[in-house]
């Protein structure tokens, strides 16, 4: 079993950057597929970005270009740099894993959750 652990969120203006963090603990005897995925009030939770087990990443349409995932598996940690952030960046942000290492952009594709961080993007 594995848990996450998100960390990072925050308010900021719009233009700004953040940087959150997830590390995984527990027992992990795989290199990880992660995901993050954030879910605005009155909104489905919605897919951000992935990457696999060999680093190979999945940006949803909306971040491309601005925010970039990346993996420290020495940590068993993931990261999601968001880079001009806007206010339609605003939810909470949650990461997920998965033992298989490979990318997936839907919520069955991941076994383990974290609780989410907050991020508000200000106008």
């Amino acid at each position: 079993q594995v848990q996450l652990v998100e960390s990072g969120g925050g308010l900021v203006q719009a233009g700004d950057s953040l940087s959150l963090s997830c590390a995984a603990s527990g027992r992990i005897f795989t290199s990880l597929g992660w995901g993050w995925f954030r879910q605005a009030p009155g909104k489905e939770r919605e897919f951000v970005a992935a990457i696999s087990s060999n680093s190979g990443t999945n940006y949803a349409n909306s971040v491309l270009g601005r925010f970039t995932i990346s993996r420290n598996d020495a940590k068993n940690t993931v990261s999601l740099q968001m880079n001009s952030l806007k206010p339609e960046d605003t939810a909470v942000y949650v990461c997920a894993a998965r033992t298989v290492g490979g990318l997936a952009i839907t919520p069955p594709g991941y076994q383990y959750w974290g609780q989410g961080t907050q991020v508000v993007v200000s106008s």
